[in-house]
């Protein structure tokens, strides 16, 4: 009841060394704007970098956006909420996408989108922060975890832990069997 648009890569095969690398720096760069703490009525093109670090980090960089708006019944790219140098200072209470994506012409594209709620950050001062709401898991068989950073990884695991927290009830109280086996396998730590 509201409006989203969340994206998932997925790999049905057994993905090369590059598109390994290049899906896991595009998850670093989704979890690392998702993690971060700034300060109030910061601009979304301020704290934009902190999604392409990862790929800029070895030189790979992706040529849109990183975030927009979300209405809440009206537009999926709701404007002026968003990362780019026009779009309004980010408060409370908005939604926007976090969007980091790899694209290499003519052989494959990587887009991890989630849905971000702005936040009050857990500080002494008042800071803000996002708190993802999208709950759909990552896939597994792109992911190489010896890219990933400590916090990286507990930032994944408590992710995976409020995805079986809040959808696994909801499936087995929908008598959803098979696709409760497939949440449990795909959000383990």
């Amino acid at each position: 009841d509201g409006t989203t648009d969340i994206t998932r890569t997925v790999h049905w095969g057994v993905p090369t060394p590059l598109q390994k690398e290049a899906y896991t720096r595009v998850l670093m760069g989704n979890i690392d704007l998702s993690r971060l703490v700034f300060p109030p009525s910061t601009a979304g093109g301020t704290v934009e970098s902190f999604a392409r670090r990862a790929l800029w980090d070895v030189g790979l960089n992706y040529g849109h956006g990183t975030g927009h708006g979300i209405g809440n019944f009206l537009s999926v790219h709701e404007w002026p909420v968003g990362f780019q140098s026009n779009n309004v200072p980010l408060t409370a209470g908005m939604f926007t996408s976090i969007e980091p994506g790899y694209y290499r012409d003519g052989e494959f594209g990587i887009r991890i989108e989630d849905i971000a709620l702005v936040v009050e950050a857990q500080t002494k001062k008042p800071f803000l922060t996002f708190e993802v709401v999208s709950l759909v898991p990552y896939d597994r068989n792109l992911i190489d975890i010896s890219l990933l950073s400590l916090e990286q990884i507990q930032y994944l695991n408590a992710y995976y832990e409020t995805i079986q927290a809040r959808v696994g009830p909801e499936l087995l109280q929908q008598q959803l069997d098979e696709e409760h086996e497939w949440l449990q396998r795909n959000t383990e730590p």
